[in-house]
Parts: C-alpha cells; structure tokens; sequence
C-alpha cells in the first residue's frame, strides 16, 4: 500500500472507458475576440482561418496566423467522412494527434487521445468556447460532442491553451468545436445512413431563416444511431439534439444561444494484456450469453448517460477601440459506467465498519449472488469567463475573469439482475441500489465534491512594426476543492487548494504576405484529480490513504516555428519542448471489480520534437495532405515504488511514439467527390521501465460519393459511401491502462518489485457505411 501514497491515486471507476453521463449547458462566448479559441493576444480580430473553399473547398490546411502551432480541419473535409465519426476520430490525420479507437463508428466509450504523447486529460476542449472536460478528473468524451453536420470547424492547437480559455491543464493542447452558425434562408437538411454490424442513422436539421425584422435565426437538429458492436455481443444507441439561435446587429455585435443534448447507451469493450491478447486476439470479449453467477455478461458492461451543452456567446463592440466578451456555461448530467461482481450475504464492510446482520441479495445461491456493480457519477457546472479588449496605438490590452463551480456526487453502489443477468435497474439509481439490512446504501465508494475555480489573466500584443508583433501575458489561476467521504471511517471532510501563476509570451513576425515565423513560450498546471484527496476501503481496511499532499504539476513548454501559405502549397513546420515538474500521468486500475482511473505522480519529463504539415493544392477541388511528427520523451527521474526506486530514469515516456505520420487527400469537382485518410502511428511503450511495448500499426479510410443535384432538381443531394479502416489490421491501437513495469524488477535499493501487466486498446474493425444527404 505504501506504493500508492508514493504516488498512486485511485480516482473513479472506469471513468477512461466510459462516458459518465454529464450535462452541460454552457452559455459560452465564442468570444468573437478569441473565436472559441483564437489567442487572446489578438482579441478584436480573431484569428480566422483562411477559408480556401470558393479557390479550393478542399483544402487540408485552412490558413493560421496565430503565433503557435495550430492545425484545422473545416466542414468542406468533416461533410466526407463518415457521419458517426467524433471529433478526436476526425483530427487523426493532424500532426501528433494519435487516437486509439475501439469502434470503427466512434459511439464506444473505449477509446483515448493523445497530443506529443500527453493524454487526453493534458488536454483542454472547448465547444462554442465552453469547457467540455471533465472538472474532477480532466477527461473529455468526444462522443457527447455536436453531431458533425453541425459543425464548422475543429481546431487543434498542439501546444498550448488560450490565456482565456476556462480550461484546466492543457499543456497537451486545446481542440476547439466550433458549430455552424443558422443559415439566413429557411431549409432542412435529412442525412440517412445505413452500415455495416446493422448500423443505421439519421440526422435531421431545420434552419428558421432570419425571421421576420428581428435579426434572429436558428437551426434545430436530432439524429438517432443504432448500431452493433464489430466484435462481440452488444450493441450502441445513442440520440442526439443541437440547437443553436443568433442575432447580430451593428457594426459586429453578436449574441447566440447553442443547446447539444446527448441520450445513449453504450458498450465498452474489455481491455486485453498483452498475453490476453496473443491468447485470443480479437476474440476478447464480453459472454453473449449469461449463465448462474457469470459476472462477464454483455448486459453488465453497457454504459448509460445523459447530458446537455448550452452555449450563449456575446460579444459587444463598446466603442471602436473598446469590445467585451462574455461567456457564461452550466452543466448537468448523470450517467452509470458498471460492471459485473459477486456480492455476499455476510462478510461485507462499508468502509470500515463491518456488518453485523446479513443483507438481502435476490437470486443467491449459498449466499452469493452475481449482480451488477454501479459507478454513477451526477454532475453540475457552471462558470463564467470574461474579458475587456482595449486598443490603443500599438497596443491591444486584454484583462479578463475566470469562474468556475462544480460539483460531482460520485457513488459505487449494487443492483440485483434477474435470472437471465438482465439489471433491475441499468442507471445505477440510489433508490433501486441494494441496501444493508438497516437500510443504508450499500457502497463501495460514496463521496461528493465541489470544485471552485477562480482565474484572472492579463495580457498585452504590441505591434512593433507593421510586421512585428509581441505578446505577453500572466494568469492566475486557485482550485479550490471541498468534498465529503459518506463511507464509514477514519475520513469524513477533504480539502485541497492551490494556487498557479502562469506567465507567457510569444512573438510573430510575417516575412512578408506568404510567410511567417513564430515562436512562444507557456506554462501549464494540473492540480491532482478529485479522487486523490479520498480513502479508499477494501475489507473494512484503508487500502489507498487520501491524501491533499500531492502536488500540482507544472510545465513550461517552448514553440519555434515557421509557415508558408501559398495559392497552390501551404506548409507549417514547429519545434517544440517541455519540462515537467510532478507529471501526472492517467491508467486505470481494477479495484473493487471497477475499472478505476488512477494517477500516477512519474516525477519529472523532457519532451522535445518536431510537427510538419504540407498541403499542396494542384488544381481547383483537390488537396492533398501530409503531416508528420518526430517526438523525443523521456522520464527524468527514478519512480518511488514503497521503500524503493524503479530505475526510470532516461526511459521513454509511455504512449509517446517516436513518430507518427499522416497522409490524405480530398477531390471534389462538383458532380463526383472522395476522400482518403491514413495514419501511421509508431511503437508505444506502456510501462515505465519499458519492458513491454506495442508494435506500430496503419490505418486507411475511404470516402467516394456523388453530387446529385444537377441531375434532379437542384437542391443539394448527395450519396457517399464510406470505408472505415479499409485494411483491418488486426492490432492494438493504444494502451489503456500502464504500469510501472510489466515484469519483476530489482529495484535501486535491491528489491524485488513485482510487476503488473499493462492493458490495451484492441483496435477497431473495419466497416463500411453509405449516405444519402437531402437538402429542403
């Protein structure tokens, strides 16, 4: 036990291969300053992305002008994929993205991303400006996102967060959802999709036009999916409304309301070591069918959640050197990620204290009974986000707020099945949760906690010379965290609070109207997740010691870059480096029969490398696209492991290959269009000493379609069919869980540490799925 208080923290049951059902209302400013991303160094006018598409609508690398490495895809590529397809699916091909997908159709909870090898929870997102990641444990889960004929654009920023983004952490980048706005004139849109495992889909869209003299205009979507699982039993349904209403008025004032509620069930898919895999490859699944005390039943492993995003962006064009942006966010949602265990009559603790009287179990048979282990999660947040941009001569002075509140009621209860394995009750509700016979709620994890945020941020951009500008800025920014532990024991109340002052700066100049270089440099911090600061309980003993010692990690990262934006050739080529103090590296544990994410403190890591992208555009309607990345990390220090050290040092950081490479391309010359996208991604190792690994592998995609309005009568109708993964290697694409080391390892000190075997991704299958798209 002494190994985790040296730095493991075992946070929430299977919150990495599940999507805890999360509402999220969020009334965010696109900050039309910042464009729900754009650096707030230049706030009145947003970095804007070129729009290639009335040259060329297929352009792979929209036009930067921000001093940072930021890539891009637009609606012109995103309308020709796949339509199930999630956000971290669709930026696969941008540099240093790798995203290991379980499910070809991207509806499965088991799937990660990483950005220069830091994961998904070193990562900011936004969506209409709004924060989409999770407050306690930092986790985003694409596939609550908009439905992707809503959307505009998707912005990936390698590097670094805006200074006024409402985003924790992020020193892995920022992905930015921005949502199609209204359209002026009255219409529809259907999209009807049919694939293979007997996926079906259709997407639904009504745009009100600018209605009447009131200057507003709205849309309304709703789609419904339903598909089986590629490789064993289960299957996924998921629901999904947008909504969005916009006025605009004056010279650039601007004000909208978007809604996006999501509605789904879906399945995980379990997780093999390296030996499993070997052993049954593919074949590593959840039983089809469930017999007398069977905890490994599809049924058991399907996970259900609701949520909601609203987003009210303002900007207000004060006078002509003053504008404000203001952006105000709430979130509510609940959901259930459980799993299959045995309880008994007798024999069971709730926390520490042990139950005298035996408890009611329906179906035991010599008092055990298989039933369905709960790990609901019930979340509000909300926050607001604000600035003042002022210019004056060559300045263009911001200063802003930041504040957030958050609470999340995290609960690992039991629910009886019936004879065929089916749960009473799928979502985990308190209510229904089996009790002990004096009518508390039997739990293996009962906690709540509130989180409260505040930030302040000020920052200058000097334009030097017409070509010349300088940034600098300074944020700060307190996390507070209060929580209770309704568990029995030693632990009652938790606190943690911590303060994080965050200088940058970054310069660009433009050589002249085609080439620019930039450079920067930032600083990030990640203060422990939630679930560090609570006991965890296993037989009436403390198993994990909560604790409010850890500390936050801290790191400075450099960019030096240059780009070229032509008519016909675009290209973009950033170095970069990082220095962490306390990194924080995410892996799930099994503890209880839950998946549990934990949190591993890995000490200190140096990253450096190289991001490349090229875009060259022969003729009008076709793109095609390479990017690349070259990435050197490694751990700085020995990982402290009870009374001793793993020797670590100077090994690679896990899940950061060496390199990666992208190459696609799009063709559209208005009657006949396609697209392809392959990547590869190279070797990654899993475990901090580097005795296991997984090999490198290629995925391709295939998109050919028609246009056929020309041949009816004019309104848009398109058909596209879709080949997912068209080579199905048979791979594992990512891990999901890593270790410290794999095998037994002598320790600096001489003694024996035991090892554990990391678990992994399997990658998704192919599948194929045609489109038919109608426009009213």
């Amino acid at each position: 036990m002494t190994f985790f208080s040296a730095g493991l923290s075992v946070i929430s049951a299977g919150r990495e291969r599940r999507l805890l059902g999360r509402v999220a209302l969020s009334l965010s400013a696109t900050l039309a300053a910042s464009s729900a991303g754009a650096q707030a160094s230049d706030p009145v006018e947003p970095a804007e992305i070129r729009v290639v598409g009335k040259q060329d609508p297929a352009g792979l690398l929209p036009d930067q002008k921000v001093p940072r490495a930021q890539s891009a895809i637009s609606a012109d590529f995103i309308v020709k994929q796949a339509p199930t397809l999630n956000a971290f699916q669709l930026v696969t091909l941008l540099p240093g993205a790798n995203v290991a997908s379980s499910d070809p159709y991207g509806l499965s909870t088991s799937s990660s991303l990483t950005l220069r090898g830091l994961g998904q929870d070193e990562i900011g997102v936004l969506m209409e400006g709004a924060p989409q990641n999770d407050i306690g444990y930092y986790y985003a889960y694409p596939s609550q996102f908009a439905d992707p004929e809503n959307l505009k654009r998707i912005t990936l920023a390698q590097g670094s967060v805006d200074i006024d983004s409402p985003t924790l952490g992020g020193a892995g980048g920022l992905l930015s959802l921005s949502l199609d706005d209204p359209k002026a004139r009255a219409g529809a849109l259907v999209d009807l999709s049919l694939g293979s495992y007997a996926a079906r889909r259709g997407f639904f869209r009504v745009d009100s036009g600018t209605i009447g003299n009131t200057g507003l205009k709205a849309f309304l979507s709703y789609s419904n999916t339903r598909a089986d699982n590629w490789r064993g039993a289960g299957f996924d349904t998921r629901q999904h409304i947008d909504a969005k209403i916009l006025n605009e008025w004056g010279a650039g004032n601007r004000a909208s309301l978007a809604l996006s509620y999501n509605d789904a069930n879906s399945s995980s898919y379990p997780s093999p070591t390296l030996a499993e895999w070997n052993a049954q490859g593919r074949g590593f699944n959840y039983d089809k069918r469930y017999t007398a005390g069977n905890t490994n039943y599809w049924r058991l492993y399907r996970a259900p959640f609701r949520n909601l995003y609203a987003s009210a962006p303002v900007h207000l064009v004060l006078t002509d050197r003053l504008a404000l942006d203001s952006t105000t966010y709430l979130q509510f949602g609940y959901g259930n990620s459980p799993y299959g265990t045995q309880l008994t009559t007798e024999g069971n603790f709730l926390g520490t204290e042990e139950l005298a009287q035996p408890i009611a179990l329906p179906g035991a048979v010599d008092g055990v009974a298989t039933v369905l282990g709960n790990y609901t999660g019930d979340q509000m947040r909300t926050g607001n986000v604000s600035k003042l941009t002022f210019r004056t001569g060559a300045h263009t002075l911001t200063a802003g707020l930041w504040f957030d509140y958050g609470t999340d009621r995290v609960t690992q209860s039991y629910t009886s099945v019936d004879a065929d394995g089916q749960p009473f009750d799928r979502w985990g509700y308190r209510s229904k949760a089996i009790r002990t016979a004096d009518g508390r709620l039997l739990a293996y994890e009962n906690q709540r906690t509130v989180t409260v945020t505040k930030g302040f941020f000020l920052a200058d951009s000097i334009a030097l010379t017409p070509r010349l500008t300088i940034d600098a800025g300074f944020k700060g920014v307190n996390v507070l965290r209060n929580g209770r532990n309704y568990l029995p024991g030693p632990q009652d109340k938790v606190r943690n609070d911590s303060f994080a002052a965050l200088p940058r700066a970054a310069i660009h100049y433009r050589i002249d109207d085609r080439q620019q270089l930039f450079a920067n440099i930032t600083t990030n911090f990640r203060t422990p997740n939630e679930f560090t600061l609570y006991n965890s309980y296993a037989g009436g003993a403390v198993v994990v010691q909560g604790t409010n010692a850890l500390k936050n990690e801290y790191s400075v990262s450099e960019e030096v870059g240059y780009r070229f934006i032509g008519e016909q050739f675009s290209a973009s080529v950033t170095g970069f480096h990082y220095k962490f103090r306390n990194r924080q590296l995410a892996t799930v544990l099994d503890q209880g029969g839950a998946q549990v994410n934990a949190t591993l403190n890995a000490g200190g890591q140096t990253s450096y490398g190289v991001d490349a992208e090229i875009d060259y555009r022969p003729v009008a309607g076709v793109s095609l696209y390479l990017s690349g990345e070259y990435l050197r990390a490694r751990i700085d220090d020995d990982l402290p492991v009870g009374a001793d050290f793993l020797p670590t040092r100077g090994k690679h950081a896990v899940s950061s290959p060496t390199v990666q490479f992208g190459a696609g391309g799009i063709y559209d010359d208005g009657r006949f269009f396609g697209s392809v996208a392959s990547k590869y991604i190279g070797r990654q190792y899993a475990s901090f000493m580097n005795d296991e690994r997984i090999k490198g592998y290629a995925t391709l995609d295939l998109s050919v379609g028609m246009h056929l309005a020309d041949w009816l009568d004019g309104k848009r109708t398109d058909l596209r069919v879709n080949a997912i993964n068209v080579t199905d290697p048979h791979v594992l694409a990512g891990v999901q869980s890593v270790s410290t080391n794999a095998q037994d390892t002598i320790g600096r000190n001489g003694t024996v540490i035991a090892g554990a075997p990391p678990a992994y991704y399997i990658g998704s299958g192919a599948a194929v799925m045609a489109t038919i798209s109608r426009a009213f």
